[in-house]
């Protein structure tokens, strides 16, 4: 006899059970909730831009330029996460950039995640969680402020 894949709690008739980052207990909504794709993208334009500026500023945008933009954009993601917890992007938009284990972002967590958003791939393969690779690997989620 084949198991009911139902979910057995009772929100089962509500339709809706999982979200993203429930595995991890974060709230379906609100604050500390797990950033959507529709901030986390517009975040990733805005951060791209400014690195496009400044790489404009210093005359190296453009054709030859290109891996200088993705240096700056890597340096600037780095640092603001650092600092901030969250780029320049991440902080206009209203989200966050935090270790799933609580605490201090730490310097080692960026630049994991950032060598990896840069490689492009990770960004498109999400963890179970609902978490994208490069946080997976990093250990933090995208939360909202």
């Amino acid at each position: 006899m084949a198991r009911s894949t139902l979910p057995s709690s009772p929100a089962a008739g509500s339709g809706r059970t999982e979200w993203p980052g429930k595995i991890l207990g974060l709230p379906e909504s609100g604050p500390r909730s797990m950033g959507s794709f529709g901030r986390r993208f517009l975040g990733l334009v805005i951060d791209w831009a400014l690195a496009s500026l400044l790489s404009l500023a210093f005359g190296t945008y453009g054709a030859a330029g290109n891996f200088v933009t993705l240096g700056i954009f890597a340096a600037l993601q780095i640092v603001f996460i650092a600092l901030l917890s969250g780029s320049f992007g991440h902080v206009c938009v209203g989200l966050r950039v935090v270790p799933v284990r609580g605490g201090y972002v730490g310097v080692w967590r960026p630049l994991v995640r950032t060598l990896l958003l840069c490689i492009v791939v990770p960004v498109l393969i999400h963890a179970k969680d609902g978490r994208p690779l490069h946080d997976a690997v990093a250990g933090t989620v995208l939360v909202r402020r």
